[in-house]
């Protein structure tokens, strides 16, 4: 009876998902609106209210929409009074394959796969029989290059935290030349003293963004309100390339800019190895959060052939532009490194958090990256239907070619409002470009809400595009029309 109920709920839900739907070239089951609309004011009555009680319960100024999750679908999100837009934002780039995917909707009819979720285990202690193969099946396959170890975690966040734990413990690894620890080590770190607890670092870059926890937030340097009241580590930051664009008109100045930061991180080492060695760097392929600002892959290879130098660990966090949105897996691939980063972090559209890393990260004492829920097992069922998804609709290559049409059409707005908007960049979908001022930037995030389109801004007047791996070249025409509609308004 409870297999029939459950059978008969997951058919409702694809039946919703696929009612009333035209298949598109890759025969995905498709019934999304064909262009954004919008009822009524941005934001509805409903979403008015209902902020309203949210906000009674929490601090719920942050809230832009409130969602109608049963009729959103595809690249389309629908608020609950009705609303239908184009999301170019999907959840801070979260969601993979869009809304609702018919493939996505049945995983959990498996009765093993509700048990899966059902009985969510304590992966530190105890994890399910088929632990290890799914690791092996699922995350292996799309791991980077040469990194052949994997921690699940569950957010962005705790992803970058274990993993500098990871890189600490192995630092003191290489400076004690032992595993085994003194006994000095183990009464003062009970005291939060040395030796037990040494002071160390993890170097960042100005406007990064690692999370906000605890350890990561020492490393977020986007935005104050991240940080204030907080208390932080003494851990150097050094400039990440600010570029002039466009790119091909400005080599040389940026190819200066590289060398100015890089120069300057060398410096950050050595400033602090009296008092605070760097045992790693943590970088961004894109710095998200902190403005789109991207660098070049010489800069990337040379800030690892610097960390190699130093004997320090490479980090890359790959949050936000893993999983495909730069057209490639990692964003990384983009740089050619000679080798793979020390580790490599991720989340949001892995929809596990988690990093991958060298076998020599792999602490050597049991409880030393560890918690009760160190990912969740569901949370790979969805992955694995989702990498299905990704292979079998060759979503890199649309990625890749939608990519082309956005930029391109954003290109085309910068000549046409250059009073407004200017310096378009980045890779195949994952993609910016800068307002005239903060002001400025908020007017167009507000009119693309108004007139059905999602957005996101970022630094102090870029705003970002963040579509799911199934955005088209026709939702790229959509987008483009309605930011023209909008930068007219203005």
């Amino acid at each position: 009876m409870l297999r029939a109920i459950q059978y008969s709920s997951a058919n409702k839900l694809l039946q919703l998902a696929t009612t009333s739907c035209a298949r598109n070239a890759s025969s995905s089951p498709q019934c999304e609106p064909s262009k954004p609309n919008i009822r009524t004011a941005v934001p509805g009555p409903k979403t008015l209210q209902l902020s309203a009680e949210l906000n009674q319960l929490q601090q719920a100024g942050s809230v832009q929409l409130i969602g109608d999750y049963e009729r959103c679908v595809g690249n389309y999100f629908v608020d609950v009074d009705g609303n239908e837009f184009l999301d170019a934002f999907t959840q801070i780039s979260s969601i993979p394959v869009g809304y609702n995917h018919p493939h996505l909707l049945t995983a959990f009819e498996d009765q093993k796969n509700i048990k899966a979720l059902v009985n969510r285990p304590a992966l530190g202690v105890f994890p399910d029989k088929e632990w290890p193969q799914k690791l092996r099946d699922i995350l292996l396959p799309v791991a980077p290059s040469g990194l052949t170890n994997i921690s699940t975690m569950m957010c962005g966040s705790c992803s970058n935290e274990n993993a500098y734990k990871a890189v600490f413990i192995w630092y003191r690894n290489k400076e004690r030349g032992t595993v085994e620890f003194s006994e000095e080590e183990m009464q003062s770190c009970m005291k939060n003293a040395a030796p037990g607890s040494p002071n160390l670092s993890i170097l960042s870059f100005v406007d990064a963004f690692h999370g906000r926890t605890f350890g990561s937030l020492s490393t977020t340097r986007s935005k104050a309100i991240h940080k204030i009241d907080v208390p932080a580590f003494d851990w150097p930051v050094a400039p990440f390339p600010k570029y002039r664009y466009p790119l091909d008109q400005f080599e040389r100045e940026n190819q200066e800019e590289d060398a100015r930061c890089l120069e300057q991180v060398q410096a950050r080492i050595n400033e602090y190895k009296s008092r605070c060695p760097v045992a790693g760097v943590v970088v961004e392929p894109i710095q998200s959060e902190g403005g789109d600002n991207e660098a070049s892959p010489q800069f990337f290879r040379n800030l690892q052939k610097l960390c190699k130098e130093n004997g320090i660990a490479l980090i890359i966090d790959e949050v936000q532009t893993g999983c495909g949105p730069t057209g490639k897996m990692w964003a990384y691939e983009h740089f050619e490194l000679p080798s793979p980063p020390d580790l490599l972090t991720f989340s949001k559209k892995m929809l596990t958090g988690g990093f991958y890393f060298k076998p020599e990260f792999k602490p050597p004492q049991a409880y030393r990256v560890f918690n009760t829920w160190m990912g969740d097992p569901s949370k790979l069922i969805l992955l694995e239907r989702v990498l299905q998804v990704i292979k079998r609709e060759n979503l890199l290559d649309r990625v890749q070619k939608t990519g082309a049409v956005l930029k391109g059409g954003l290109h085309e707005l910068e000549k046409e409002f250059p009073q407004l908007i200017h310096s378009v960049r980045g890779r195949g979908t994952f993609l910016s470009f800068t307002a005239k001022d903060s002001a400025v930037r908020d007017q167009i995030n507000n009119g693309l809400k108004k007139n059905g389109v999602l957005g996101g801004g970022c630094g102090e007047a870029s705003i970002r595009l963040r579509p799911s791996l199934v955005f088209e070249p026709k939702h790229a025409h959509i987008y483009l029309d309605v930011l023209r509609k909008t930068l007219k308004e203005l």
